[in-house]
């Protein structure tokens, strides 16, 4: 929490029974703050609930977290429920379809039995107690999953009637950071993580911070707790197929009527917010065009992309169908701003007005057309718009620095451990060059830009893109547009046909923090950036942009490109 404060684990000071009938049973766990601690203990009340139903096989739990206005100021960046099994039984995890497998035993990561890497979460296993693990990475970075696909996650057993023990997540609406931040999952422990509020892939931006004099309350969860069991040979299979449907069901009864709290409002206390989302790109389509498969959401009020950092309230999203119709309900009361991105072009949208909503009364926007920043016709392009770099060239891992789960992954092998030390194994001799006319991004274009290692030092790099004009006005103005995927620590200066120039003709200045190349993230947050280039610093024929990451000295300071255009003049 705060950063003077150690790491605090809630322990109630008192308990009450707040429901207790035939079909339901609350109890509320309390932490009451008071200025005696203050100092030792962060400035919020907390409330820990567990709810238990007739017939439910498991267990339902949320927390209140209060901020009284008379309080000092505070802050914090993590919050979660962790869950350790016992490892004699628990070894096989599942958080996906296709990511699931045995996992290690947490001694194998005891300094006898395993070798640390770059970083404490990281080790590789020596001598593992089962010779399978042998030779493997283990991290638990490498498990992480995007919030809009985190629903469903735990373990199974290796009894011989096996027992499945899943945390099932219905709604995402008091996780902070949108769609697409990223979050732990389980990992060996075994552990089994509820995540409320973290830092990870996005950094200290994603704080709570509660200024002195500011009442604040946030309820996170309910997530449900859910158990399951099988005797069969397939169990494994049966009892993960057995918890997506429990999912699928806890998501169409969301939200919950049972939660006893008059700070989480049932279905009939919330409303709703329906439009159209078209997006118009004069150089794409004379006329707007809909928005498909855009992600659209309500968030605080802020500016446009405010909600990648937004986590003192609740966030709302859903994705429009192929007309860009979209409907988001269950949305508590309150006053919101609707924002949207679309996949296919850059930039945020936000609608110029604030959105009330009410339990009576269902808000139609009605037709909300998005202009994406363009000023001329592409020249060139590089990558998809899409906020990741995973369409980039992405190495095979050091075979001797694997997870087997990846092996034969493609769209998951950004999570193999080092790949950043694969970048000056594939460029001994200089800094990547791309040629926009016979490049190809997918294999052209290493997925981030990295500092290279000089015997113990690690040292800028500097990116070339080749390009040809046939002919340049040099009485107008180019735009280069750049869209990031991750930053971390770094400085993107961009010089134009003169790699030597003292000062770059723009630069980013520091940005960054949200460390997804350490973390085998494909993106962490997503900045735009758009300059204006003259048309007196190109010539006719041959010209290049050299893109340096200023910033060496560590191993992780880096950045991943979305997507970079080139536009010529407003015509």
């Amino acid at each position: 929490m705060n950063d003077e404060l150690p790491l605090c684990r809630i322990k109630g000071t008192s308990y009450n029974v707040i429901v207790q009938n035939e079909d339901n049973l609350e109890l509320s766990f309390m932490r009451i703050w008071n200025p005696s601690v203050d100092g030792k203990l962060v400035p919020l009340n907390i409330d820990l609930r567990y709810v238990l139903l007739r017939n439910s096989s498991g267990f339902y739990t949320y927390a209140i977290f209060e901020h009284l206005k008379e309080w000092p100021a505070f802050s914090f960046g993590v919050a979660r429920l962790v869950f350790i099994l016992s490892k004699d039984k628990f070894r096989y995890m599942a958080i996906s379809d296709e990511r699931q497998r045995d996992m290690p035993l947490p001694e194998d990561r005891a300094p006898d039995r395993a070798e640390s890497l770059a970083y404490k979460e990281a080790v590789k296993l020596l001598k593992p107690m089962e010779h399978e693990f042998e030779g493997e990475v283990d991290d638990k970075y490498q498990y992480s999953v995007e919030s809009k696909d985190l629903k469903v996650h735990g373990w199974i057993s290796t009894d011989e009637r096996a027992t499945g023990f899943w945390q099932i997540t219905p709604s995402n609406e008091y996780r902070s950071g949108g769609p697409l931040k990223q979050e732990l999952t389980s990992h060996v422990g075994p552990t089994c993580l509820t995540v409320f509020l973290s830092q990870h892939y996005v950094g200290d931006a994603l704080e709570v911070k509660v200024i002195a004099n500011e009442p604040w309350k946030k309820v996170y969860g309910p997530v449900f707790i859910y158990l399951n069991s099988a005797l069969t040979r397939d169990a494994k299979s049966q009892l993960w197929q057995d918890a997506k449907r429990q999912m699928k069901t806890e998501v169409q009864s969301w939200p919950y009527g049972f939660p006893a709290s008059e700070d989480f409002p049932k279905r009939s206390q919330r409303g709703s917010v329906t439009g159209r989302l078209s997006v118009l790109d004069g150089f794409v389509n004379s006329a707007p065009i809909p928005a498909r498969d855009a992600y659209v959401g309500l968030a605080l009020p802020g500016n446009a992309g405010s909600w990648q950092a937004e986590s003192k309230g609740y966030q709302f999203w859903t994705v429009t169908n192929d007309e860009g119709i979209f409907a988001i309900t269950g949305v508590r009361p309150g006053t919101y701003n609707l924002y949207a991105w679309v996949p296919g072009f850059i930039g945020d949208y936000v609608y110029n007005a604030a959105i009330n909503v009410t339990a009576d009364s269902p808000v139609e926007v009605g037709n909300l057309v998005y202009e994406p920043p363009r000023d001329g016709p592409t020249l060139w392009e590089i990558g998809i718009p899409d906020r990741s770099a995973a369409e980039f060239f992405i190495p095979d891992p050091n075979p001797n620095y694997i997870n087997k789960l990846y092996v034969n992954d493609n769209n998951n092998k950004f999570r193999q451990y080092g790949l950043w030390e694969r970048y000056a194994e594939l460029y001994p001799n200089g800094d990547l060059v791309y040629d926009v006319s016979t490049s190809d991004y997918r294999k052209d274009w290493f997925f981030a830009q990295v500092t290279r290692r000089v015997g113990n030092n690690f040292e800028a790099t500097n990116w070339k893109i080749k390009f040809r004009l046939d002919r340049v006005d040099r009485s107008k103005t180019y735009k280069l547009r750049v869209a990031l995927a991750s930053e971390s620590l770094s400085d993107l200066q961009v010089r134009i046909n003169d790699e030597n120039s003292n000062l770059p003709m723009f630069s980013t200045g520091v940005i960054g923090k949200d460390n997804a190349i350490a973390r085998h993230g494909i993106h962490g947050l997503y900045y735009l950036f758009n300059f204006d280039v003259p048309g007196t610093s190109l010539v006719a024929g041959d010209n290049t942009i050299f893109l340096r990451q200023r910033r060496g000295g560590s191993l992780f300071i880096g950045i991943m490109y979305d997507y970079i255009r080139f536009e010529g003049p407003p015509s």
